[in-house]
């Protein structure tokens, strides 16, 4: 535990590049959150499945955001305001479309850092480079009004993704078996 810490407290003092050529990220992401994202491509496709039983609005919603294509992140800058939507497709209920939120991204100057800023349920989190067209997030959620935890503080707070730039002034996250509700949860992001 001690041990995890120091990882911890190293990985949010690195810059990100320095993070990424020793891969820090494997050093610093829970084995449930590793495992995870190695069932990310199963988990999203039973999503999307159960999600198409869901009403046909909220479908044609989730059709046009998982069909968008997927760009580089090179040139792209995620600093600042953004408003940002979830999406949570199988699971409890077949589909959940909820309304606009606010959401900012920021540069500590070791890389890019999200925090979704209004709304009940939020994240808090830091982005790495997974490749040219998508980015990992580790995160933490937590309910407005309360301080979130650390990423790595257990698997009710725990939050990992795949971003994926979709168009010039548009993005979103991909989170495959959130600890609640969903299969898949889908933060999109519009300026």
């Amino acid at each position: 535990m001690i041990l995890r810490k120091l990882i911890l407290a190293a990985f949010l003092a690195a810059p990100v590049t320095q993070a990424l050529a020793t891969g820090e990220i494997q050093n610093l992401i829970t084995p449930a959150d590793d495992a995870r994202l190695k069932k990310y491509n199963e988990t999203r496709k039973e999503a999307l499945a159960e999600a198409r039983a869901g009403y046909a609005r909220e479908v044609a919603v989730l059709d046009e955001v998982v069909a968008r294509p997927v760009l580089a992140f090179g040139g792209f800058d995620m600093t600042g305001n953004w408003q940002c939507r979830t999406i949570k497709a199988g699971g409890i209920s077949p589909l959940i479309v909820y309304d606009w939120f606010k959401c900012r991204v920021t540069d500590d100057g070791s890389g890019w850092m999200l925090e979704k800023i209004s709304g009940s349920q939020r994240t808090k989190g830091r982005f790495f480079t997974d490749n040219d067209k998508r980015l990992t997030y580790l995160g933490s959620s937590f309910i407005a009004g309360q301080k979130p935890k650390k990423y790595g503080s257990g698997p009710q707070t725990d939050q990992v993704g795949y971003a994926f730039r979709t168009g010039p002034k548009e993005w979103r996250i991909e989170f495959p078996a959130p600890h609640y509700e969903s299969k898949l949860d889908i933060l999109e992001f519009r300026r």
